[in-house]
């Protein structure tokens, strides 16, 4: 592993720069891992999941194959809108995974559950239960809420468009847009709310407002972005 401010050997005589002086080599100290806020490595001995086309660069003898969960979920994505396209990563060597430059975070489950938008998924590791299932409360509102849940023990990467917030739901009762959350604690309680106001009319809204209100002991998570803006009608 080549170290900051050191040369990295005769494949690189003759050229400096920051680039090259070590600083930006890759990081081996854990098999999975942060290179840097937008970039996760891992190095693979079990198999894992990750989102398709999210593979930037790998190293070793690796191979892709789409997973596609079985019938039941492939069922579900098309009924719900719930998009996670997924690969299977498996074989010798690291892999390195981003989405769009967006902001890569790193959470260990221990016997735990996550609930996760499926746009937000970067990777998780293959001992992950992950299923599609409707947010609790939601009833019928704006068509339903759907996100991937995740349950087990091991690794799961998901990404933020800036760096996110991360509320205790247990101080008090939480609220969040649903384009703005990116995740939350599986036990926490959910409720979807629906409002039309003359003032949700201001800004990029169309009227009708949705959040997601929780309640229980766990954390949520949120990016400070609601996505990209709606396209224009000509």
């Amino acid at each position: 592993m080549a170290v900051a401010g050191q040369p990295q050997g005769d494949g690189f005589s003759g050229i400096t720069g920051d680039l090259v002086d070590g600083r930006f080599s890759e990081k081996e100290a854990k098999p999975i891992a942060n290179q840097n806020s937008k970039l996760l490595r891992v190095r693979l001995g079990e198999p894992f999941m990750a989102r398709q086309g999210s593979m930037v660069a790998y190293q070793g003898n690796v191979d892709f194959a789409f997973e596609g969960g079985g019938a039941s979920k492939f069922l579900k994505k098309a009924l719900t809108g719930e998009g996670l396209p997924l690969m299977r990563c498996q074989g010798q060597g690291d892999v390195f995974l981003a989405e769009r430059a967006y902001d890569v975070h790193l959470l260990n489950l221990t016997n735990s559950g996550l609930s996760i938008s499926g746009k937000n998924v970067l990777a998780f590791s293959s001992s992950l239960d992950w299923n599609i299932e409707r947010v609790k409360g939601g009833g019928m509102v704006a068509g339903g809420l759907f996100n991937t849940t995740l349950r087990g023990t091991g690794w799961v990467a998901l990404t933020t468009d800036g760096p996110p917030v991360v509320l205790n739901a247990a101080e008090a009762p939480t609220f969040a847009d649903t384009n703005a959350v990116v995740a939350w604690s599986a036990n926490l309680q959910t409720q979807l709310k629906t409002s039309f106001k003359a003032g949700a009319l201001i800004g990029r809204g169309s009227g009708e407002a949705v959040q997601v209100s929780f309640y229980g002991p766990g954390f949520v998570i949120v990016q400070p972005s609601e996505g990209a803006p709606p396209v224009a009608s000509a």
